[in-house]
């Protein structure tokens, strides 16, 4: 299982969350009905949160922190979002990697590098790695 999909994975009760994040599970439960995190609810329907929704809520946690109130926290995750969105769409990941030269895999290892954790991007190298350790 990929490093992205186990983000994903809803593994955290409200209780965890709040000591992760040290808001109150009030909080917590208002960002939820404002559509800022989405909870993945359990059979018993109990809310199970992300390494993903653990780090909104921290983000919303620092920008709350700052003073800005939640239709600007909203506009800003919305930014993101989008912006996200756009740079995953900009760089595909080549179909076919044995025909990239090693000087297009050079080109974009060090690209990644220098971008690398900017915006929370997935690296779209890791998997090109693999050919320098035969």
């Amino acid at each position: 299982m990929a490093n992205q999909d186990r983000k994903a994975l809803p593994l955290f009760p409200i209780s965890v969350v709040t000591d992760l994040t040290e808001l109150s599970a009030r909080q917590v439960r208002y960002y939820e009905d404002k559509g800022l995190v989405m909870p993945v609810r359990s059979k018993g329907n109990r809310r199970l949160f992300s390494f993903y929704d653990v780090d909104r809520l921290l983000e919303i946690k620092e920008l709350i922190d700052q003073g800005v109130n939640l239709a600007g926290i909203k506009q800003v995750l919305k930014v993101k979002t989008e912006q996200q969105e756009q740079n995953n769409q900009k760089e595909p990941v080549p179909e076919e990697t044995e025909k990239m030269s090693e000087k297009d895999l050079h080109k974009m290892l060090r690209r990644e590098l220098m971008e690398s954790g900017y915006m929370n991007q997935s690296s779209l190298v890791k998997g090109e790695l693999s050919r320098f350790y035969h």
